[in-house]
């Protein structure tokens, strides 16, 4: 997925556009900025309304949750949950949910939660590295994707995946992540690129929104370090170039962003503020 690989002719582009779900194609993106609540892992589950209210006072719209389980988020039913954010102006439209999740029973209750709650999105995050050793493990993860994203469909929620960058480390000779574009069911499964993990692995965001135009519906905002690129930053300081990124936002299919970051120059909470307004200057 270097540069000079990407050949993308405009038959192919649009060919590939009426090939996406109404929902990637036809849908308007929300305007507002959204955050991915594991930013401030290290103190929403001490006290998730005095964060969130915190959150909502910086001009977050959109939140992504983690840590569901069994109808429980934060220490609350997470009706109870969805309710207060409403109350703060705030909507969570994604969720994070752990691979072990996506089969059966406890799929359909997960589902369904987000049904009630008019979430837009599920997404899985991660895959363990005992899990993903060879290509064909990541068929069969593929596979399980496949069939838990028509269980979302049946509930009208989008389905999607999350990428880090192992899925950029080849495994004889191929890039796991291209198995993936090729082999996940577009109507089933959407892309939600981590902006930052693509640029860590040595790949361009923006080649992959242009040979695969509409796969991806949402984004996570994190800045690389200038120093260390393996260090965030906050969103604006830092080395990526995130006004080039984001007027590639319609090819892409990008319905929601948020920021997302995982080491910080000071108090996590003052980085979710800073990377909000650097944001709103942009957009």
């Amino acid at each position: 997925m270097k540069r000079r690989e990407f050949v993308q002719t405009a038959t192919f582009a649009a060919a590939s556009l009426l090939a996406l779900p109404a929902i990637a194609a036809a849908g308007k993106r929300q305007k507002g900025v959204g955050l991915q609540l594991y930013t401030l892992r290290d103190t929403i589950g001490k006290d998730p309304k005095g964060v969130l209210t915190r959150v909502a006072s910086f001009g977050y719209k959109e939140l992504e949750a983690y840590s569901y389980k069994d109808g429980q988020i934060f220490g609350m039913a997470y009706a109870e949950f969805n309710t207060f954010v409403k109350g703060l102006g705030m909507q969570v439209t994604s969720g994070h949910y752990g691979l072990d999740l996506i089969k059966g029973d406890t799929w359909k209750k997960a589902v369904e939660d987000a049904k009630k709650n008019g979430q837009k999105y599920m997404v899985v995050p991660y895959i363990v590295a005992e899990q993903r050793k060879t290509l064909d493990d990541y068929k069969r993860i593929i596979a399980d994707l496949n069939a838990a994203g028509e269980v979302c469909n049946q509930s009208g929620i989008r389905f999607g995946y999350h990428n880090h960058a192992f899925e950029f480390d080849k495994i004889d000779g191929q890039v796991p992540y291209d198995l993936m574009l090729k082999e996940l069911d577009p109507k089933k499964v959407s892309m939600e690129m981590d902006i930052f993990w693509v640029v860590n692995a040595g790949y361009d965001p923006i080649q992959y929104f242009e040979k695969y135009p509409g796969r991806f519906e949402q984004w996570h905002v994190k800045d690389m370090d200038k120093t260390d690129r393996n260090k965030n930053a906050d969103v604006g300081t830092g080395s990526i170039d995130w006004k080039s990124i984001f007027a590639k936002a319609k090819v892409s299919g990008l319905q929601y962003y948020y920021v997302e970051q995982e080491s910080y120059p000071g108090a996590p909470i003052d980085s979710a503020a800073a990377s909000a307004k650097y944001l709103k200057t942009i957009l």
